[in-house]
């Protein structure tokens, strides 16, 4: 496959597919099979090979808020030093549930801030196996709730909420769009961002077994985040489409083509559309599981997060002449 060959279905695009060949020939343990801490170090070990670097941001800023199990460590990112009153992204990062946290992220989070020119508060939630469901998604809702109260601590005036985040985060991101749905914040949710979003995970869907090895994210590897996690599958706070999604925010939808839950982000976009929810969907073709961290290692998912970035500016900017 050349450069300038297009990608069609199931096909890695050239930046892709160096990647997975290297990923797959590395030897030594997996995740899964080291435990949630030493997972944890790997993952955080490989966003300096396969990340950008964080860049220059006027403001990155340790902070924390109540949450339902002690404080919630949360870290503010801004491309400007003072801000008036205005919309505060929230982002949940992804990991399965088990692994993740403010510092595998940062690099985009900061990319964020900058494009978006929003403040950008990530939340370090409670990890399983040692805080299993629904510990970290109430820990979310409750970190929503505290920034749509503008506490002092965020050096702004908070006039609307978007939610975001990644895999796992995209569960977290659209739970607690439900919850402020159903029992409204003092201000209104203007959007979320879901990247591929573990959006269905109790409900099994053809990408599952097409990407089910070789593609990063492994059948063996989600089966050990379920084990982790211990959810009530029943649940909405786990499996959030057993709820409708009418008059959920505005929602942007990005899906990775060879994800093994590239189907589940599928089905919440189609959900969404038949509830009346404003929706943009788009896939990354080509490319993975986890690519919004894989910036360096896979040049062209740049452009996937830009294209997202567009849409989301897209998204506001209806938003704020409605």
């Amino acid at each position: 496959m050349t450069e300038n060959t297009p990608v069609t279905e199931n096909a890695a695009r050239p930046d892709v597919r160096l990647f997975l060949d290297y990923l797959n020939a590395l030897p030594g343990p997996r995740s899964h099979e080291v435990g949630p801490d030493d997972a944890r170090m790997m993952m955080l070990a490989s966003r300096h090979f396969a990340d950008v670097p964080v860049g220059e941001l006027a403001l990155i800023r340790n902070l924390s808020c109540p949450g339902p199990g002690g404080e919630i460590p949360l870290r503010l990112y801004d491309s400007r030093e003072t801000r008036g009153p205005g919309p505060l992204l929230l982002f949940f990062h992804g990991g399965g549930f088990v692994l993740g946290n403010l510092d595998t992220h940062e690099p985009l989070c900061a990319e964020i801030a900058r494009q978006l020119d929003l403040p950008v508060l990530a939340v370090d939630y409670r990890l399983a196996p040692e805080n299993p469901w629904p510990a970290g998604v109430e820990d979310c809702i409750a970190a929503t709730r505290w920034a749509a109260a503008s506490p002092s601590d965020l050096g702004h005036s908070v006039t609307g909420l978007v939610v975001a985040g990644d895999s796992a985060g995209g569960n977290f991101a659209i739970i607690a769009s439900l919850a402020l749905r159903d029992e409204p914040a003092a201000v209104p949710m203007l959007a979320q961002w879901l990247i591929y979003p573990a959006a269905d995970p109790g409900k099994g869907y053809p990408s599952y077994e097409d990407f089910a090895e070789g593609y990063l994210l492994t059948d063996v590897g989600m089966r050990w985040f379920e084990s982790c996690y211990q959810a009530d599958r029943r649940d909405w706070r786990y499996a959030p489409m057993v709820k409708s999604q009418k008059g959920m925010p505005p929602t942007l939808i990005v899906t990775a083509g060879l994800d093994p839950i590239r189907d589940q982000g599928r089905a919440y976009a189609a959900e969404c559309v038949k509830a009346g929810v404003p929706t943009i969907f788009r896939e990354a073709e080509g490319n993975i599981h986890g690519f919004v961290n894989l910036r360096k290692a896979i040049p062209s998912s740049q452009a996937d997060v830009d294209g997202c970035i567009e849409s989301l500016k897209l998204m506001l900017a209806q938003e704020r002449t409605r």
